[in-house]
């Protein structure tokens, strides 16, 4: 029995969704985050005790931390998932994986909450620009490595495409100036026509 709690729109549910469809694996799920509540209550704080989504629940087995569970799903399920046995190729992996969590997501944070959580007229628009700004830079870097190589660890498809390429849906649809970007758009537009992305490319952005 496999249970996903999270809400469809969160980014992070997204990633675990993409590596569940990439495996093929069924699963059931539930709800949970958002306006769907449930985050706060005290029994899926035992399964998660920062209230947060999502969580993946396997035969009794309980992960929380998108990247984390995606790690697992690889590890446990490999498949066109697998990781490489080389422990540098699987190093690169884990660099991206990062630097997605911890660059290219927090940068894009604010240009992303105030244009589609905050009404127009309560809007940070500084706060905007920065972040945008921000995140330009990460997507610049991005841009030139996918120049030299097809995917973002290397020459395979990998859980680092699916972490950044979530990130990447929502940068290149956000609804604000940004710049071009072809060896991103190249690779993103490859990735996203993989069956496993359809769920998260369907998901309005919200």
């Amino acid at each position: 029995m496999r249970r996903l709690w999270g809400r469809a729109n969160s980014v992070n549910v997204q990633k675990v969704l993409w590596g569940l469809d990439e495996l093929g694996l069924p699963y059931e799920r539930i709800e949970a985050g958002g306006a769907h509540g449930i985050v706060d209550a005290a029994a899926y704080r035992v399964l998660n005790p920062n209230g947060l989504v999502p969580t993946l629940q396997e035969d009794g087995f309980v992960l929380w931390e998108s990247n984390a569970i995606l790690r697992y799903l690889a590890e446990a399920h490999g498949g066109p998932l697998a990781l490489p046995e080389d422990a540098r190729a699987r190093a690169r992996i884990a660099q991206w994986l990062d630097w997605q969590a911890t660059s290219f997501t927090p940068a894009m944070r604010d240009a992303f909450w105030q244009t589609y959580r905050v009404a127009d007229g309560q809007r940070d628009h500084e706060a905007v620009a920065a972040s945008l700004a921000r995140t330009e830079r990460h997507a610049e870097t991005l841009d030139r490595h996918l120049a030299n190589q097809p995917f973002v660890a290397g020459d395979r498809f990998s859980i680092a495409d699916i972490a950044v390429g979530c990130a990447a849906h929502r940068w290149l649809y956000l609804p604000l100036a940004t710049a071009e970007r072809p060896a991103l758009s190249r690779w993103y537009a490859e990735i996203a026509a993989r069956p496993g992305a359809a769920q998260v490319i369907a998901e309005p952005i919200s």
